[in-house]
Parts: structure tokens; sequence; C-alpha cells
């Protein structure tokens, strides 16, 4: 017999407590997930007798969301979340974390499981990687595959506007205020108003690595570890501290944040007395941590460092008489490696060293790869737009901007977020512009790099500076889009699919509803058939007064995105890619549809990030891409199912394809796809849409979407 202190699912007859939830659901590539959790796990607390909140973070931002009142009453919480969800305000409380498909395919079990889920220290616990591993009970290797790169990922979010910011208030300092001394390289006037502009954008360059390891150690370990991210970050980043003359740059930044990161987790795991609990997060943690990293750079990583490349110093110091194409390819390479950090570092100051010797030819083979990089990965994001997220095309602009004043950093971001294709690519187009200028004998008398060198007057061998600079970006550019692309295809097995920066872009959804009151109404038998794809025979001749009628009554679905021309009865395909492309063609018959191909590979590309079969023989295929003139949606069924990948298993037999223009993204869009990914949870919604005999019923049913 289940006693009163722990009462039944639901709480039972009189005089027992009616059991109180809390939910919060997330997925990473928008929000179709988000919200189908979400509705799951309310449908399945209401069948249980249970009072149930769901707060759902979509890409719109967080909803119904939870208040201190409603956790202070809460018997727990569940956490149906693919990405961070800030757990401190749940301290003392039962709180299960799973994955989002979890809360879409077993809701249920959710709920029986939290009701003896650990309660959740006082913000010593819920870092993202150890609730992943801990509430997840399976995923295995995946599941910490993927909690390292979000990770990555969010402290390249967080460090890109420093990048750019800094970048672009220093080279506007520079071209503006700035002009050549042989002694100097490009000096602003000391006091003077361009001189403070680029102080400022240097103040921004000097925290970016920094903010890269903070948000990678916060990712991991939670609000603990951004303290000893961030200044292991700058430790890192400043090799005086461990008698270096090039500190570890980026890549040091992302040791240090996954080392803080995991070092915290590991903290928290040690058993303390209960009264020193509440100061863990924010005094002990920090401090041990902090302390620890700090030290184990110094002395253990930092001193090696320094070794190394005080050796390559001297190993390059050797070269100096040997083919000048092979000490330019070796230079270009150093200097594309890691942008700014100790390798790149290490080949700029040999060159500048050897500016006061007389020796400008060496200078000038640096100058050549410097800007390279930025402009290499900027013109990739031109050259190939799809594969890259609109965050991801904005930094490439301010990339190319960056290249032109010699700033190599502009290219960190994109080699933060897939150094396995970008770091190789920018050191072929760095050693093809070192050699080009090893071979030229190109000069530079400052010690600086990129085309405003030579505006300004500091290069001899001008022209084939210029050509330098351009085949190695180009180069740089090809390769990256070459990799980036071949690493998708071996990935996903899609033609072609989107770089994971981003993992992602925003999602591509819906624009605004329109549902007009009555619209429900409409009989099913009240519409005569038009010829559409899906009709079987031409309706018979009518009025045009009583067609225009019934296009206006059509244009009332998902305000008129989705009209009887966009509705399929049954498609003939049998397999995902086959599907998505017969219903592009169908789309394609609106007229609003300018390039089919590129719509179906858009679509491809994000089944690749992540499946949108959604369950419960759900899938809804979209696409953000000016391949459409403007916003179109189309539906069709599937009598025998076809495999999407679904989280449960599921053929797909009801399939929604959305495609909207690249500026058509928005609050009301997203909201759209919310309100149809909620309605295709009810259970007799989607059997009414089943069981409609032609597409006049189906567009009735859909009415209902409001």
């Amino acid at each position: 017999m289940t006693s009163p202190a722990d009462p039944p699912i639901g709480g039972g007859s009189s005089g027992q407590k009616r059991l109180k939830l809390l939910a919060v659901t997330a997925c990473p590539t928008g929000i179709a997930h988000t919200y189908m959790a979400a509705e799951k796990l309310s449908q399945a607390a209401e069948s249980l007798g249970i009072d149930m909140k769901v707060e759902t973070q979509g890409s719109i931002g967080a909803e119904n969301v939870l208040t201190d009142n409603d956790v202070r009453e809460a018997d727990g919480i569940i956490i149906a979340a693919d990405k961070d969800v800030d757990r401190s305000r749940f301290a003392g409380k039962r709180v299960l974390s799973v994955g989002v498909s979890e809360g879409i395919s077993r809701p249920e079990q959710l709920i029986e499981q939290v009701q003896s889920a650990p309660v959740h220290g006082g913000g010593t616990g819920g870092g993202s990687a150890g609730s992943a591993a801990a509430g997840s009970g399976g995923g295995g290797g995946g599941r910490e595959r993927s909690v390292a790169y979000k990770a990555l990922m969010n402290g390249v979010s967080y460090m890109i506007p420093f990048v750019v910011v800094g970048g672009l208030l220093i080279a506007i300092s520079l071209s503006l205020g700035g002009h050549t001394d042989p002694k100097g390289g490009l000096v602003i006037p000391d006091d003077s108003f361009w001189m403070h502009v680029n102080q400022i954008g240097t103040i921004g360059f000097t925290l970016m690595v920094p903010i890269l390891s903070g948000y990678i150690a916060y990712a991991i370990g939670d609000r603990p570890a951004l303290v000893p991210g961030m200044i292991g970050g700058w430790i890192a980043n400043t090799g005086e501290l461990y008698d270096s003359k090039a500190g570890a740059g980026f890549i040091g930044a992302i040791v240090t944040g996954f080392l803080a990161g995991y070092l915290v987790l590991w903290i928290k795991k040690v058993k303390v007395p209960k009264f020193v609990q509440p100061i863990m997060p924010i005094i002990v943690i920090p401090i041990i941590a902090t302390t620890a990293l700090g030290l184990f750079f110094i002395y253990v990583i930092g001193k090696p460092i320094s070794w190394v490349f005080e050796h390559l110093t001297s190993w390059l110091s050797g070269m100096t008489g040997t083919s000048a194409i092979l000490l330019g390819a070796i230079l270009g390479l150093m200097i594309a490696f890691d942008m700014g950090g100790p390798v790149n570092k290490t080949a700029f100051l040999f060159g500048a060293g050897l500016i006061a010797t007389g020796n400008q030819t060496v200078m000038g083979m640096c100058a050549a790869a410097i800007p390279v990089m930025p402009l290499g990965q900027g013109l990739a994001t031109l050259i190939r737009k799809r594969l890259y997220s609109e965050q991801e095309r904005e930094t490439g602009l301010a990339s190319l901007f960056m290249g032109f004043f010699g700033i190599s950093e502009g290219a960190i971001p994109f080699a933060a977020a897939r150094p396995a294709q970008v770091i190789p690519a920018n050191m072929l187009g760095g050693a093809v512009a070192g050699a080009i200028a090893g071979m030229a004998s190109v000069k530079d008398a400052v010690p600086h790099g990129g085309p405003i060198v030579a505006v300004l007057g500091a290069v001899g061998g001008v022209p084939m500076f210029f050509v330098a600079i351009a085949i190695g970006s180009v180069v740089t550019a090809l390769t990256t889009v070459t990799l980036v692309d071949l690493t998708e295809r071996r990935r996903s097995g899609a033609p072609l699919a989107d770089a994971p920066g981003g993992h992602g872009g925003p999602e591509p959804v819906l624009a605004g509803v329109g549902a007009t009151a009555g619209g429900a109404a409409v009989a099913a038998g009240s519409l005569e058939k038009q010829p559409t794809a899906s009709a079987a025979s031409p309706a018979p001749e009518q009025g045009q007064e009583k067609q225009g009628q019934e296009e206006e009554q059509a244009g009332e679905v998902l305000s008129g995105y989705l009209t009887r021309q966009t509705v399929k009865v049954q498609l003939a395909a049998d397999d995902k890619e086959a599907a998505i492309r017969e219903m592009a063609g169908l789309l394609a018959a609106t007229g609003k549809v300018n390039d089919v191909e590129e719509l179906v590979q858009t679509a491809l590309r994000r089944e690749a990030q992540g499946t949108t079969g959604l369950g419960e023989e759900i899938a809804i295929p979209h696409a953000k891409t000016d391949a459409v003139d403007s916003p179109v949606v189309g539906f069709a069924r599937s009598a025998e199912g076809i495999e999407w990948g679904a989280l449960d298993g599921t053929k797909a037999k009801l399939i929604f394809m959305i495609s909207v223009p690249e500026a058509s993204a928005g609050d009301e869009h997203l909201r759209i796809l919310a309100l149809l990914s909620r309605k295709l949870m009810d259970t007799d919604f989607r059997e009414r849409l089943v069981a409609a005999p032609d597409d006049a019923a189906i567009l009735d049913v859909l009415r209902e979407v409001q």
C-alpha cells in the first residue's frame, strides 16, 4: 500500500495532495521538437490527473516561464532538452534531465521517474555535460560528443561579437588614422582620436580569447566554471606569464575551456559538509578551479610551449639561406595555423625582427600570408552560401573587411567551429601565398600584413604581392567549401549538408497565422474540387464568382500559404528524398518557386542537421531559401508511410513541407510552426486528417490550426 507521504501518480482520492510537476523543453535547431515535447508532457499529465506547467525555450525565446512560486510548489521538474538549461532555480527539487526526444516518445515514464529523481543541489550540479550523462540514461558516446560540440559552439557564438567589433574598430582606426613607419609598422599618433578608437578595438580582441574559453567552460560546468574558464583563457593568451613571446592563442583557449569545465564537474562530485554546500558554486569551486588551472598552465603546459617556440625560431633562423619558395611556404603555413596564436606569432616575430637587418623579403612572405585566412573564409561564405548559417555569412563579410587590413583573427570563428576543415584550408592558402611572395621577392618594410600595407606604400613588388594574396585566398576558399561539403556528405549521407556551426542557423519556418473566424465550420461538401496536383479528375464547370469564393476560402489555411493547389492526397514516393522532391514539385506549381533543385537541396541539408520526422507518423521538412519568392506550404499523405528517422520509429504518413525566403524569418513564423506542432499532437485531429477523403476535406481539417 502506498503511504500518504508517497502518493500515487496524480494524488489519488480526497485527502491526498495532487501532484504538481514542472517541465522545460528545448531543442538546439528550432522549435518543432520543443513544442511537441511540451504538448506530449502536458497531455500525459492531464491523463494521469497531474498538474503540470511546461516552459518552452524555442527560437523565439522562453514562453510560459516558470515563476519562483511555481518552483516552490512543485514536486519535481522534468527537463527534456538538447541544449543548456539553467538548473540553478531548481535547487532543492527533484530534477530529471533527458533529451527532448524522450519528452515526445515516453512522457508517462518520465512523469513516473521524476518522482524518484535525485534532488538538485544548490547550484553545484546541473552542468550540461554532467546532467546529460546522468539524466539521459543512454546515448553513450554520441551524447558525450554532442555535449563537447555544443560547448565549443557556445564559446564560438559568444566570441564572434568580440572578434567583429574589435577587428573592425582596429581596421577603421588604421585606415583613417594610421600611416607607415619603418620602425613601427602602421602607426597611429599617440593621444589622437583614432588611437583611442584603436585601443577600444584592442580591448575587444584582448577579451576575445578569454570569452571563448569561459563560455566553453560555462556550457560544460555551468556558472561555477565561467571564472576559471575566462581566467584560464587569459593566461593561455598571455605568454609573458610562462616566459613565452607568444601566448597559446585561441587553441590554448579551447584547451583551457574544456579543462575548466570538466575540472569543475569533477569538483562538484566531491562530497562536502552540508554547511559548505551553499558557498561551493560562488566561492569554493571557482577559487579551487581557477588556481589549479592557472598554475597547471603556467608550470606544466606553459614551459614546454615556450621551449618549443624558442627552438622553432632558431630553426627558422637557420633557413634564411635556403630556397625562398620553401621558406615562404613554411612561414605561410605557420602564419595560417593559429591566426595570432604562438605558431603565427613565431613566424611573424621572425619576419619582423629581420626588417631592422635590411632583410625585408621574409616579412614580405609573412605579409602576403596574413590576410589569406580572413579573406578566404569570407570568400567561402559568398561562393557557397548554403553551407553557412546566416550568422556565419554575416561574420564572413566582417572577415573580408578585416582581411583587407591584415587582421588574421577575423578567421578564428570559422576555425574554432570547424577546425578539421578550416585550419588545413587556411594553411594551404597561406603556404601558397607565402611561396609566391618568396618566389617574387616581395618586400615589406613594416611589421604588418594585408593589402593595406601595399596601399600605404610599404610594399616592394606590389603587383605580385596582390597576386599572392588573391591566389592564396581563392585556394583557401575553395578548399574550405570542398572539405566542409565532403565532411557533411560522409556524416549525413545527404547530397549536401549545412556545416555544424551552427550549428546552425535559425530554423526555417512559416509566416503568420491568419486563421479566420468560422473557417472550421465550412463543411467538406461545400467546396467543389479545383484542378490540382492531387485531384483525380477535373471539377465541374462553375462560375467565376464561385471559383473566387472557393479560392478565398482555401486561402484561409495558414494565411493562404497552404491551398488546395499545394495539397496532395497521396504521394507516389517511397523514400524521404523522393518525397521531398515530389513535394517541391507540388510547391513549384504555385509559381512561387524559382529554383526547384535548390529548394530540394536546402530541405535535404536541413534533414542532415536532424530529422524532421517528429513521430506520431508526422514529418515537417522545411527550407529557408531564396529558391522561393514567398512563403508556401504543402501537405501530402502517404498511405504506406515513408521512413523519416522519426524519434518513435514510426513512418511518416502526414507530411507538411514549409518553404520561406531568407528574408521571411521572424517571431511570427516560429509561432506558426509551434501552433502546427501542437495541433498535430491531438490524436483526433490526426485521425480526421488521415480519414479526410479529398483535398477539400483535408483543408477543412487544417483550418482548425489557430
